[in-house]
């Protein structure tokens, strides 16, 4: 198991909208976008099954998967690799993300199980600017906020 610390945290609850790569019965990847990443404790991360089926049914035939959540004003973020476990209704892990998808979407938002990941690597994802461009955060932050138009 892969520590999750305090910057991963940041990073995918400043993310908002994270990507989650599983393995296709076929062996071809599948991406599917998924805005309920959340990090759970220091060695987990879930995710709800909203309306998943895709993902849901290669997870069934294969377990393992990535996520990549990126700040992108930041331009960096992190490769979470780990294994899928299905949370029911009733779980702990379930009613702890439904509260907070209720909370974040309002009542009577869909919910069909929560996906428990158990992290077994955490890997940074670092924009070239800071590598070959010699930036700082601050300075990465500032011209992705002009290039979006933020600022």
């Amino acid at each position: 198991m892969a520590y999750v610390d305090e910057d991963v945290r940041s990073v995918v609850e400043q993310a908002r909208l994270s990507f989650v790569a599983t393995i296709d019965p076929d062996g071809s990847p599948s991406l599917s976008p998924k805005a309920s990443v959340r990090v759970y404790d220091d060695t987990h991360v879930a995710f709800m099954d909203i309306n998943s089926p895709g993902t849901i049914a290669n997870l069934q035939h294969d377990n393992r998967l990535e996520i990549n959540s990126v700040d992108f004003l930041r331009r960096r973020g992190y490769r979470i690799k780990g294994h899928a476990e299905f949370r029911d209704p009733g779980d702990e892990v379930f009613d702890w993300l439904h509260d907070w998808l209720l909370g974040v979407n309002g009542p009577g938002y869909p919910a069909n199980r929560a996906v428990l990941v158990h992290v077994d690597r955490v890997l940074p994802v670092l924009s070239p600017a800071y590598t070959f461009g010699g930036k700082v955060e601050q300075e990465v932050t500032e011209s992705s906020a002009r290039a979006y138009g933020l600022s």
